[in-house]
């Protein structure tokens, strides 16, 4: 039988795994924008990063077939917004929420992110943690490394290493957590670390136009992939420096078959299969 928090949805091709057509970048024409998916057949998880943008998401959602939400606090605003428990929880309890998140760590600005900011952090992302596994919901976590310091020849990829700790520590006492590491930047130890804890990796139209991340997509499981856009942030080539939308989830999945020499329609395939699985998304007969 689905999962309770199961979402049903139309005959889709692809699903964009993390976007934010809530936001204030589609004022003026979300509808315009939420219509062409449809016509593509484009479904996504609309992602909240504070309380106010969760509500939104979810009300999004509750407006469409083939969108879905995903509630929390993302880690750079926890500085500016207590985390509320009881008002999460009820968002997140709504059957259109099929994620808890973006929550995580971000130690991009080393400067700004004393461990004092880093704690809070931790702390705002434990409760995510208990909040998933109290509903059963997977995961969306931000995590974005300081890159400040080389150790063995590689990147420090310092946020990935306290997250796969605390990740592991959690697994635990809740072993069925699971989840998706949004916008994966970090090297394939720590995508292999994620993977063994029950977490996918996903990719965003930046690797239409970077090769930083090349090796990684050939070296990860197909099997443990998602594609998203993280619209409206980096446009693919195609679309450099304008806005970004979730039809770009068409040209992540095209490149990522490219960078992989695999058949585009097998690759396609695949992730969509992917993301019903970690999100519960059933086919509407």
């Amino acid at each position: 039988p689905a999962p309770a928090c199961a979402g049903r949805i139309m005959n889709v091709k692809y699903v964009d795994a993390h976007c934010h057509i809530q936001f204030e970048q589609y004022a003026h024409d979300d509808e315009e924008v939420i219509m062409q998916m449809r016509e593509n057949r484009i479904a996504a998880i609309v992602v909240g990063v504070d309380l106010a943008s969760s509500k939104k998401a979810v009300a999004l959602a509750e407006k469409h077939e083939h969108l879905f939400a995903s509630v929390g606090l993302h880690p750079n605003r926890v500085a500016q917004e207590s985390f509320s428990e009881k008002e999460m929880r009820a968002l997140a309890e709504n059957k259109k929420v099929v994620a808890i998140g973006e929550c995580g760590l971000d130690y991009f600005r080393p400067r700004e992110v004393n461990e004092e900011v880093k704690q809070a952090q931790k702390d705002v992302l434990q409760k995510h943690i208990e909040l998933a596994a109290a509903l059963d919901k997977p995961l969306i976590i931000h995590a974005r490394p300081s890159f400040a310091k080389a150790t063995e020849g590689r990147p420090s990829y310092d946020a990935y290493q306290d997250l796969i700790e605390i990740l592991k520590e959690a697994k635990i006492t809740h072993p069925n957590l699971r989840g998706d590491i949004h916008f994966f930047v970090g090297g394939i130890r720590e995508a292999e670390a994620f993977i063994a804890l029950d977490f996918t990796v996903s990719f965003t139209a930046v690797i239409t136009f970077a090769r930083d991340y090349d090796a990684i997509i050939r070296a990860v499981p197909l099997a443990s992939m998602l594609s998203e856009t993280d619209a409206p942030y980096v446009a693919p080539i195609s679309r450099r420096g304008k806005r970004n939308d979730p039809l770009a989830v068409i040209d992540v999945v095209a490149t990522i078959a490219e960078i992989r020499g695999e058949d585009p329609e097998t690759v396609r395939q695949t992730l969509l299969a992917n993301a019903r699985r970690l999100f519960s998304l059933i086919e509407t007969p």
